[in-house]
């Protein structure tokens, strides 16, 4: 394991994700024949639960065998991101009457209406003279008979998964009018063992649970992974050589950087959103503080200042302000701060005990943690406190994250055993509105995932 102690001199700067290629938009598709004016399709996706939309998505067709197979794989992953989502219903292609090769001139709306579509997906996919993939995709609404979105996307071979998460992508932008989060990926912690011995390993997979990788060998305890805002790197708690201290993982390279040999223990880190700085929490002679430390310079500066425990620091999205746990009131309770440490407010009155605030990458709700009567919640409130609404429920759901749209949420659950000693740790995911609560599937028991921004 090599880990780096030197100075940054320069800000972080975005970098291609290892092993995936290059990726071009390449033009805007368009048939070019006018449409019946009718209201636009659209799902209102603030309401509460709602009837999943019924979408085509057929084969894209190849020019050859392996075009062909690739065309089928993308169509299966963009209907699976889809029906994820809660939003929509990808209706079983043995319905359809239309053929793919006949859709490549003009669909047959009432072919499609007639099983109920009211949204279709089409494209193909070609292999260039110079060895890139080109794939083209065009969603049609049925009912109004126009064309929504026409992209073609030019790329590596082996990066066609990516390709369907951004066609899943730019049709759910297009049918919600909210931003996509199906080209991202999770890092999580992967735990196994017993319950008294936990090797606990850090894990990094997509979002739907494929291309699951280790970025840790399981010899030193790990906890609170989160992304940079470039999704390049991951920022963590470690046990190495059992001091509990703060390292930044490249996930490319995978250099390790310890962010200073502090006293005490250093945790709970998460980094700033233009990514030159991390703020985190240091115990020291008993006493928890909010501490922000600059990549450049190495400074630290100390933001809080109370013989209490003050912890769980997240940045609001523009930076300004920063939410943090303390319970500087008796007991636990969310905060909200400028970003030089003034101004603390305390946000939380309702009963119970609030933890790991996370504010939204929309900056209008921050979720938590909330202990009550021997239950668990995952909640959302808005920074002054208002409007706090419980959308998950479990003998223990912790640790919220946010999709990049601010619309989804994942947390872990702990399914308990009658003897305590075989409990199981699983990762979830529900939507803003408190339904389409999902497992996230992985290879063993995981906790504490971290959802990272849209893949640049």
């Amino acid at each position: 394991m090599t880990i780096k102690t030197n100075v940054r001199t320069q800000n972080m700067v975005s970098r291609g994700l290892a092993g995936l290629c290059a990726l071009a938009v390449v033009a805007g598709l368009n048939f070019g024949f006018i449409a019946p004016a009718q209201a636009e399709l659209r799902i209102d996706i603030t309401r509460g639960e709602l009837k999943p939309m019924p979408i085509a998505v057929a084969r894209f067709p190849g020019e050859g065998v392996a075009e062909t197979e690739i065309g089928q794989n993308m169509t299966q992953v963009i209907s699976a991101d889809l029906e994820r989502s809660g939003l929509f219903s990808p209706i079983n292609e043995k319905a359809f009457i239309q053929s793919a090769a006949s859709l490549a001139v003009n669909p047959n709306f009432a072919e499609w209406r007639a099983i109920n579509a009211q949204a279709l997906v089409n494209g193909r996919v070609v292999t260039e003279a110079n060895g890139l993939l080109r794939v083209e995709f065009r969603l049609w609404d049925v009912l109004a008979e126009n064309q929504m979105a026409g992209v073609a996307y030019r790329t590596q071979p082996n990066n066609w998964r990516r390709i369907a998460h951004k066609i899943a992508d730019e049709i759910y932008k297009r049918i919600t009018g909210e931003s996509g989060y199906f080209d991202t990926r999770i890092v999580y912690v992967s735990e196994t063992g017993p319950a008294d011995n936990r090797n606990k390993r850090l894990a990094i997979m997509d979002q739907d649970g494929a291309n699951h990788r280790f970025l840790s060998d399981g010899r030193f305890l790990v906890l609170n992974p989160r992304f940079s805002p470039t999704a390049q790197e991951v920022v963590y708690m470690s046990y190495f050589n059992d001091k509990p201290r703060v390292y930044v993982l490249d996930i490319d390279t995978g250099e390790l950087e310890l962010l200073g040999d502090f006293p005490g223990m250093t945790f709970a880190p998460r980094f700033a959103p233009d990514g030159n700085s991390v703020v985190m929490s240091q115990a020291l002679d008993g006493n928890s503080e909010v501490y922000e430390l600059d990549l450049r310079t190495r400074e630290k500066r100390q933001l809080t200042r109370h013989p209490a425990v003050d912890t769980s620091p997240s940045y609001s999205p523009d930076g300004s302000r920063i939410a943090f746990n303390s319970d500087r009131s008796g007991a636990q309770q969310i905060y909200v701060m400028n970003a030089d440490g003034s101004g603390v407010q305390r946000i939380s009155f309702g009963g119970g005990l609030y933890s790991t605030p996370v504010w939204s990458p929309r900056g209008d709700l921050i979720a938590f943690t909330k202990s009550q009567g021997g239950r668990f919640y995952i909640g959302v409130m808005r920074p002054d406190g208002s409007g706090e609404r419980l959308l998950a429920e479990g003998f223990l759901v912790e640790g919220p994250t946010w999709a990049p749209n601010g619309r989804v949420l994942m947390y872990h659950r702990q399914h308990p055993s009658k003897d305590g000693t075989k409990d199981r740790f699983r990762l979830y995911s529900i939507d803003l509105t408190g339904y389409n609560e999902r497992e996230i599937v992985t290879p063993a028991d995981g906790s504490d995932p971290a959802w990272s921004p849209l893949i640049p």
